[in-house]
């Protein structure tokens, strides 16, 4: 097998895992503060609205395509650039009473008194009812999932590592969930099929390690649990590398060359990538130390046989 790292002996990884345990539980906290005060800018799929693509001949003057869309019915309306200077996103709220085609059209007689020959590309509305079964559903598929991943571990793994790559997974949703409420980006569909790709990746990437870890403690006869643990981590470090590292070049091309289009989901990929790989380290293998995780924890359940307690008959 292929190995960027060819490293004799171990690594004391847990040499560090009692800070970076405190600043993994630090972000945690500051996240779910972050969830309480502020909560997620929902985007339009979520919360329902009319979005407007428009082509400008020319760079366009966001300042002055936002004065222009402040009368009633477009008013709270969200103006950014989508890809280029040239093109707009114009996201508006629902509002009572009023259309999604007037709407549209005081967005039209704005622009077009700034450019005559801007080109509407594309309008879509999201119903608000529709918007909040999607909000409800989307929680309920990251719910499932966990609920779905919870069952497999704890039939794969003893459950002290069960219990720890389920921390691990709750640690880097919240995370990831908390980075997008502190900045207010904008959390839609894209965002949520993020948010799931790094809930499979950071099991992945755990039950690497929990295997190589198993495996050990069947294998190493001498030493603690620590050095167990230390040596699995190292074991599959070159793994880790190729495999983070591949992942990273596809997801960094997204941020940067994808669009607006995909730049939530690429982000959400981003964050998941790295506290995915630390989280299996210093959460989900150190947590499962802390539980007392042993030898004798690993060992086979000896099933006895029927009669194997009777004295053996003599011809």
């Amino acid at each position: 097998m292929f190995q960027i790292l060819n490293i004799k002996g171990s690594i004391n990884f847990l040499r560090h895992a009692v800070p970076i345990s405190i600043l993994s539980a630090i972000l945690v906290l500051g996240s779910l503060g972050s969830l309480a005060t502020k909560g997620i800018n929902w985007g339009l799929d979520f919360t329902g609205g009319t979005v407007v693509e428009l082509e400008f001949s020319s760079p366009a003057n966001l300042v002055a395509i936002r004065e222009g869309l402040s009368t009633e019915e477009t008013d709270g309306a969200v103006v950014q650039n989508f890809g280029s200077s040239r093109d707009i996103l114009i996201r508006l709220p629902v509002k009572e009473g009023v259309k999604s085609d007037t709407q549209v059209a005081h967005v039209m007689e704005g622009v077009t008194q700034l450019d005559p020959t801007v080109i509407q590309k594309r309008v879509e509305f999201v119903g608000p009812q529709v918007g909040k079964e999607l909000a409800e559903q989307g929680g309920l598929a990251v719910l499932v999932a966990l609920i779905c991943i919870l069952i497999y571990v704890s039939f794969r793994f003893e459950w002290r590592l069960a219990l720890g790559s389920v921390t691990a997974l709750a640690h880097d949703v919240i995370i990831t969930l908390g980075v997008f409420s502190i900045f207010q980006l904008e959390f839609d569909l894209t965002v949520l099929a993020g948010l799931l790709t790094v809930v499979g990746y950071s099991l992945n990437d755990t039950i690497v390690v929990f295997d190589r870890i198993r495996e050990n403690f069947l294998k190493l006869r001498k030493g603690s649990p620590e050095d167990v643990v230390n040596t699995s981590i190292t074991q599959t470090m070159s793994r880790t590398i190729i495999t983070t590292g591949t992942t990273l070049v596809v997801v960094v091309a997204l941020f940067l060359k994808g669009g607006t289009m995909i730049h939530g989901f690429a982000t959400a990929l981003l964050m998941g990538i790295f506290v995915g790989t630390f989280s299996s380290i210093y959460v989900a293998s150190f947590l499962a130390i802390k539980l007392g995780i042993n030898r004798e924890h690993m060992m086979p359940v000896e099933i006895e046989k029927e009669g194997a307690d009777q004295d053996t008959l003599m011809p």
